[in-house]
Formats: C-alpha cells, sequence, structure tokens
C-alpha cells in the first residue's frame, strides 16, 4: 500500500486520543469491504485489513445489506467498545441441505489495543453445559436449533450466541454464518491456495457427492479441492484407505490454508481479485450487525495486523465420539477472551503449536 495513500483516519495513539474523521468520499458499497472483514475473520486473517487503503473509496456510504437498520448507541459503538461476535462455518451446500457447523469461533476485538482474540472449538466437542444435552456434538447443535425455529420463536443464531456465551462466559454481541459455497467461491476468486499435503487423502461417498482424492505434496488447491483439504476426517470407499484425520489436525490444516489466503489476499494480484471475492460470498453469507455498526468496525479496525490476531485453538481428549475439552483449557480460552475484552491482549509466543489428540 502506498505510503502516499491518505484516504483512510488516522490510527489514534497510545493514550486513548480519538481517530479523525475521514474526509467525505463519492458513494460507494460499504458492504464490500465489510464483507472482506467477514470472510477473513471467520476464516481467522482479520490481518487482510490492510487492503484498506485502496478500498476505502469504494466502500464508504454504501447501501449495506445486512438486514439490521437498528440505530447503534455512541457508547455502543465498535469505535469505543469491545465486542464480541460467534462465527460459524455450516457444511449447508446443494448437495446436501444440512447445516451441521464444521468451524466454530468466537472473536473479541478491543478498539484501544486494535486487536482481536480468536477462539476456535473442535466440532466434536461435547460442551458439558447444563441445560444442553451431553450426548451431542456441538455441530449439531445450529441444525437442531433451525429446526426448532418456528416452534420455539428464537432464531437459531441467537440460540446459538446464548450456549457458546454460556459455555465461555461472555457476552456475544454478534453471529455471522458462512456456508461451504462461500468458502470454495472466495479460494477460487483468490486463483486458489498453496498448501503442503502430509499424507494422501481419499474419501468417496456417493450419498453427499463427496469426493476427496489429494496425494501427498506441496501444491496449488483449486476451492473444492481446499475445501477437501480441510475437510477431511477418514478414508472412505477407497484401495488403499488413507490415514485417518482428528478434529486438531484439521485445524491445523485451517490453519494452513488461511495463511496461504491470507498471503493472496495481500499480493497485488489478490487485491484486484478483491472484489470478485465479495461477489463470491454475496448469496453465502448471513450476520445481525447493524449496517451503523459495520461502518464503526471499518473505521475501528481497518489496519488490524495479522500479529495483534491471537489464536487460541481448543484442544482436548478424543474419546469416540467426542473431544473433552479440559477445565484447565476451557479456562484459558475464557481468560484469553476476557484479557481482550479489558485491553490486555498479548500475543503468542512464536513458533507455538497446538498438541495433537493421540488418536482422530
Amino acid at each position: 500500500m502506498s505510503s502516499g495513500q491518505s484516504n483512510l483516519p488516522p490510527r489514534a495513539k497510545s493514550g486513548g486520543q480519538s481517530k479523525k474523521k475521514p474526509p467525505p468520499k463519492k458513494k460507494s458499497g460499504v458492504k464490500s469491504f465489510f464483507k472482506i472483514i467477514l470472510i477473513l475473520v471467520l476464516l481467522a486473517v482479520l490481518g487482510v485489513a490492510v487492503y484498506a487503503g485502496s478500498l476505502y473509496l469504494k466502500v464508504e456510504n454504501g447501501i449495506l445489506d445486512t438486514g439490521n437498520n437498528e440505530k447503534v448507541a455512541p457508547e455502543q459503538s465498535a469505535k469505543v467498545k469491545p465486542i464480541t461476535m460467534l462465527l460459524l462455518g455450516t457444511d449447508h451446500r446443494p448437495e446436501t441441505g444440512t447445516h451441521l457447523t464444521d468451524v466454530v469461533m468466537v472473536v473479541s476485538m478491543h478498539p484501544e489495543t486494535n486487536s482481536a482474540t480468536l477462539i476456535s472449538l473442535p466440532r466434536d466437542t461435547s460442551l458439558q453445559l447444563e441445560g444442553y444435552k451431553s450426548n451431542q456434538k456441538l455441530n449439531a447443535f445450529y441444525p437442531i436449533f433451525k429446526t426448532q425455529e418456528k416452534k420455539s420463536g428464537i432464531l437459531a443464531e441467537d440460540q446459538m450466541k446464548t450456549m457458546l456465551g454460556k459455555y465461555l462466559d461472555v457476552d456475544i454481541d454478534y453471529v455471522t454464518v458462512l456456508d461451504f459455497q462461500g468458502f470454495r467461491d472466495v479460494v477460487n476468486a483468490l486463483g486458489g491456495v498453496n498448501v503442503d499435503v502430509k499424507y494422501n487423502m481419499c474419501h468417496r461417498d456417493s450419498v453427499d457427492g463427496t469426493d476427496i482424492n489429494l496425494k501427498v505434496g506441496p501444491q496449488e488447491l483449486d476451492g473444492k479441492q481446499a475445501l477437501d483439504y480441510v475437510r477431511y476426517r477418514k478414508s472412505m470407499n477407497c484401495k488403499p484407505k488413507t490415514k485417518e484425520s482428528n478434529d486438531f489436525d484439521r485445524n491445523a490444516r485451517q490453519s494452513e490454508v488461511l495463511h496461504s489466503l491470507i498471503d493472496r489476499m495481500k499480493s497485488f494480484g489478490g487485491a484486484t481479485k478483491a472484489f470478485n471475492v465479495l461477489d463470491a460470498v454475496d448469496d453465502n453469507m448471513k450476520t445481525d450487525l447493524e449496517k451503523d455498526q459495520v461502518k464503526n468496525m471499518i473505521m475501528a479496525y481497518y489496519d488490524i495486523k495479522k500479529e495483534d490476531v491471537k489464536f487460541v485453538p481448543l484442544t482436548g481428549e478424543w474419546r469416540s465420539p467426542f473431544v473433552y475439552i479440559s477445565d484447565s483449557e476451557l479456562t484459558k480460552a475464557k481468560q484469553a477472551l476476557k484479557d481482550e475484552l479489558a485491553g490486555k491482549h498479548t500475543r503468542e509466543p512464536e513458533g507455538t503449536n497446538t498438541e495433537s489428540a493421540s488418536k482422530p
């Protein structure tokens, strides 16, 4: 980004100085830049907001399609108040019509520290939470809540906010949902991702249309292949069978894909494809953020750096068919969110790795 570019307001210096308002710009689509933020927050790569300088002229004062026109009180603005958002990636796609949440993340952001902490939960987690079935995997609750909507009158997204807020001991302000098709289209819009496949992966299922066939080695994957790489669990209908994978292995692959995506986004070629990314998720994302809050978020976090996004993947013990999160791990996650909301963000030491369970 050119150092001579001054389209965005200057970042407030330490000490709580307020940011100057940006000069008036011609109208375009605020939803465009906001969708980039939401997509990449969901993908655990908030740092892509470095594109703000080149995109801001095209996004200010546009018409948003969040469907929420409620006003945001000044004291509730994301420019001054830390917020917490639930991020769900569902397996919803035309082939299945299902709504299982293969990605479940909770992110807290603080405007003064210009930072975020993101907690990632394994899809097979047993919540062990009062008032909720302990024999239900975490990824099954969203579709259950979806079927209850008409009878309960409560949106599944709100049910998820309540449940995960209780589990992590945090008030969740908003929720954003992105489905599989959106993920595939984002990868394709960026021209693919580069990964190093550690072992062969094969899984074929004619029922839901799954056809995973990846070979070991460094390679560039398209949208379908990248989704296969992230989703792969076990070998099925393949000879020879390939090595199985657990939730923690998938989290590691997810992180690898996301880092490759942000590298693509930070390249000149990625920047020129930014609006293709926006089109890619137009029909595949749902959020309850107010339109005014969207603008506040852009103002607050347009220049957040990847290094200031703390990623805390929860691990635990695999006892088929569940992942059981230890009390110490859960306490660590809760404290990380509390620290973020209190303005006490800390970076993880370089080279920190998450241990994997011993079994898939």
